[in-house]
């Protein structure tokens, strides 16, 4: 008898515990706003010299777009950060080889020109500025991200 009431008392809880799925919810979402939005700047830099090209208009255009792909790479480091791989030899324990390479990867989204200049007759600077602001706004259109604000039982 009484292993009867045991067997009933569970077949009551595994019954109710199996209906908690049954019920209903509606989870209402809000977007997430961060409270401020830093701007971050990069300069970039390239001699003219000794880019390619046959004339000294080709190579300053070139050098050009070597100062803007440097101040995005800066651009990246601040954001992602930089990878280093560092490795050393032995040899009779004297050290015969030293590497180090640095390497950085990102995808940066909304950056700004805000100047490209010369420097002296050798060089060529473009800097960078990436309004955080506008980097969220460009996330929000692709990905809405998001948190509860509310959910209803049923």
């Amino acid at each position: 008898m009484k292993l009867l009431h045991i067997f009933t008392i569970l077949g009551c809880l595994v019954g109710l515990v199996g209906c908690q799925n049954i019920i209903d919810k509606q989870v209402e979402w809000e977007t997430i706003e961060p409270e401020t939005y830093p701007v971050i700047r990069s300069i970039g830099y390239a001699p003219i010299e000794a880019q390619q090209g046959t004339d000294r208009s080709t190579k300053v255009l070139m050098a050009v777009k070597a100062s803007k792909l440097d101040a995005y790479r800066e651009l990246t480091e601040q954001v992602y950060g930089q990878k280093i791989d560092g490795e050393q030899s032995l040899a009779n324990l004297v050290l015969t080889d030293t590497q180090l390479l640095a390497s950085v990867q990102g995808v940066i989204r909304g950056a700004r020109v805000v100047k490209s200049y010369p420097v002296g007759n050798d060089s060529y600077a473009t800097e960078l500025e990436l309004d955080f602001g506008l980097v969220h706004d460009l996330y929000l259109s692709t990905a809405k991200p998001k948190k509860v604000k509310k959910v209803r039982y049923y």
